[in-house]
């Protein structure tokens, strides 16, 4: 599968955006799929998943309750609703889908990942 990530951008402190994952295949709706974030200098950290059913979602302490994973299977596309930016949430933003074999299994490891999309810039000025 092929991912590409859009929907960054430059927003002020408190400000939204909505960050898309499109994914090229029939395959979609077969995968875990995750929402990771880089910040210069940092190594990259888990922010978001969620289960092919969408049913099951994680996210990390930094944006629970903040941001929103979703998807919608019939348009082959993830979305990340982010809301209350903050600078610390500027980073370069990665898509990421998981073939694990399990149903309820959802990983937040970058590792368990197998497709990478290429990544939105992000930039929450204060």
């Amino acid at each position: 599968v092929q991912l590409q990530a859009f929907g960054g951008g430059l927003v002020q402190t408190g400000g939204s955006l909505r960050l898309s994952c499109a994914a090229s295949g029939r395959t979609f709706s077969r995968y875990h799929m995750g929402w990771f974030r880089q910040a210069p200098g940092k190594e990259r950290e888990f922010v978001a998943a969620i289960s092919w059913s969408g049913i099951i979602t994680y996210y990390s302490d930094s944006v629970k309750g903040r941001f929103t994973i979703s998807r919608d299977n019939a348009k082959n596309t993830m979305y990340l609703q982010m809301n209350s930016l903050k600078p610390e949430d500027t980073a370069v933003y990665y898509c990421a889908a998981d073939m694990s074999p399990s149903m309820f299994e959802v990983r937040r490891g970058a590792h368990d990942y197998d497709y990478w999309g290429q990544g939105t810039e992000v930039t929450v000025s204060s």
